[in-house]
């Protein structure tokens, strides 16, 4: 059975915003969005607000999980937070919180089935910005897939990054962009 996903790049992030500017990592873990990345997701909360998917996929991420909620909060949709599609980590921003932290900053959401860390960090790693191998994103992108064709949903939306998503649709996301993939 063909399903329908989804994919929604997160609204710009303070990450990506001074990256823009410096060109350099300022070294903000796990980072929010912007106040530009909050406009954009209030702009699609408003040109979304009839798009009723059966479920809302959204990576452990802050700035997804911001962008998730200010898009499809409040409406009574399923939300589940995965970290499968999470972004490659390559940047301090790709390095995540703790599910106890991130439980207690959003209190309507299950962090309780992830691992402790959830991001990319090798066993032995020592450095946190390990750049996580491309094979094991490729092994990744599939083994999402194949979640998601197993779901029992039709509509799904996933909530997430730009190099995942990339490799999953062959396309460049811009921020808080929408892409509907048939799978």
């Amino acid at each position: 059975m063909a399903r329908r996903l989804h994919i929604v790049r997160h609204g710009q992030s303070t990450f990506n915003a001074a990256y823009a500017e410096s060109g350099e990592d300022p070294m903000y873990f796990d980072a929010p969005l912007s106040p530009l990345g909050q406009r954009q997701v209030a702009a699609r909360r408003t040109e979304w607000a009839d798009f009723e998917p059966d479920l809302v996929v959204v990576t452990p991420f802050t700035r997804a999980i911001q962008t998730a909620l200010g898009i499809f909060g409040g409406r009574g949709l399923p939300f589940l937070v995965d970290a499968r599609h999470r972004e490659m980590l390559g940047a301090s921003c790709d390095v995540g919180r703790s599910p106890q932290v991130l439980a207690t900053e959003f209190p309507d959401l299950d962090f309780s089935h992830l691992d402790d860390p959830w991001w990319y960090a090798p066993p032995g790693g020592a450095d946190p910005f390990e750049i996580e191998p491309h094979a094991h994103v490729s092994a990744r992108v599939d083994a999402f897939r194949s979640w998601i064709l197993g779901r029992p949903e039709q509509t799904i939306v996933a909530v997430g990054h730009a190099t995942f998503f990339m490799e999953l649709s062959g396309h460049v996301m811009a921020n808080c962009e929408m892409m509907q993939l048939d799978l």
